[in-house]
C-alpha cells in the first residue's frame, strides 16, 4: 500500500470515530438565524465542505497527483 493511501484510511478511521461520538443536538447560530442540528450532520457537513475547498483550490492551483508513465 502507499503511504498517501494509509494516511487517508486512518484519517477517514479517526474522522469517523469522531463523528460517531458526537450525537447530541446543538444550537447553531448563523448572523440572525439559529438552527437545532445533530453534531453528526455538522462535523459531517464542515468535513465535506473541507474536502471540496480543498479539491477546488488543488485544480485552480494546478497541482496535479503524481501519475506512473506507462
Amino acid at each position: 500500500m502507499k503511504v498517501k493511501t494509509i494516511i487517508i484510511l486512518i484519517l477517514a478511521v479517526l474522522a469517523l470515530i469522531l463523528i460517531v461520538q458526537n450525537t447530541e443536538v446543538v444550537p447553531i447560530q448563523i448572523l440572525f438565524w439559529q438552527l437545532l442540528m445533530s453534531r453528526i450532520i455538522l462535523i459531517l457537513l464542515l468535513l465535506v465542505i473541507g474536502f471540496a475547498i480543498g479539491y477546488i483550490f488543488a485544480k485552480f492551483t494546478g497541482k496535479k497527483a503524481s501519475s506512473k508513465e506507462t
